[in-house]
């Protein structure tokens, strides 16, 4: 049995990247770090997989037509 997608919280991902807020916020507008998903009404996190994704490439990462979407 596959293990299912982890969602990882703001925390988490600023301490992974080393990014500070406001340039992680910068960065999802620019589609150059994956958009977060809406996990409840008032909460968020992103796709582990996505953010090693772009950990992995920071420079090559280029967000897809639907990480683009408005949430």
């Amino acid at each position: 049995m596959p293990n299912p997608e982890r969602i990882i919280r703001l925390k988490t991902v600023l301490h992974r990247t080393g990014l500070s807020r406001s340039t992680l916020y910068r960065k999802i507008a620019d589609g150059t770090f994956p958009r977060q998903v809406s996990i409840s009404i008032h909460g968020a996190g992103w796709h582990e997989s996505a953010v090693n994704r772009w950990v992995a490439d920071p420079a090559g990462y280029r967000a897809d037509d639907s990480e683009r979407a408005a949430p």
